[in-house]
């Protein structure tokens, strides 16, 4: 099977059975949904919905979140990984937010990666699920299953994965495909225990050959 084949394939099999593929982060707004990604980095998405509705009440902007005590943001927080560094880097993308995008989020992968704790991969989060960009935001779920599927070739690290991804999804369903691979990492080709025996893909899968 080609490459061009197993894309298509790919496109048609998760177009019919999982067509509303979306984040599974609870957000309102572009700003909540920034602060819910920083939050989720080698966290769960589970978790950090059960720590972000406290957070969003209590700093609904920017510039609320600004003028943070660390202590305040840490205590909302503190269930989470990483609850030390992610405090800071909320308060300080937030100082960030004000003082340089007029409390905006920026829709560009330049400005968004100059946030703390927003690296290459959150700001492609960002620009794809708020602004419905072509991007394609490549975590550990999408790294490993695209390397398992075989559709990136010799991609050793996420920027390889993402280029080759965006080279051959089509671009209108790049917004698709991130939480298509994404959420098939997720629930069904697990880091150890794949379920390949429950995978509707697995007859294109090299991993398992």
């Amino acid at each position: 099977m080609t490459l061009v084949e197993k894309y298509k394939l790919l496109v048609d099999y998760f177009s019919e059975y999982n067509p509303n593929a979306a984040s599974e982060l609870d957000f309102s707004n572009p700003y909540e949904l920034l602060l819910a990604v920083v939050l989720s980095a080698q966290c769960t998405d589970k978790r950090v919905n059960m720590v972000t509705p406290a957070l969003f009440a209590k700093y609904p902007t920017p510039s609320e979140l600004s003028n943070a005590s660390y202590g305040d943001v840490y205590k909302l927080i503190k269930s989470v990984s990483y609850p030390n560094n992610k405090t800071k880097h909320l308060i300080g993308l937030a100082q960030k937010l004000v003082d340089d995008f007029n409390g905006a989020v920026p829709d560009n992968l330049e400005d968004l990666t100059t946030l703390p704790g927003v690296g290459r991969k959150t700001a492609n989060v960002i620009l794809s699920v708020v602004f419905n960009k072509p991007a394609m935001a490549v975590d550990t779920h999408v790294f490993r299953v695209a390397n398992r599927l075989g559709i990136v070739q010799d991609a050793t690290t996420p920027l390889e994965v993402e280029k080759q991804l965006v080279q051959h999804f089509p671009e209108h369903l790049l917004v698709s495909a991130h939480h298509w691979l994404i959420l098939h990492g997720r629930y069904v080709c697990l880091a150890r225990a794949p379920k390949c025996a429950a995978c509707g893909i697995s007859n294109i899968c090299n991993w398992i050959k």
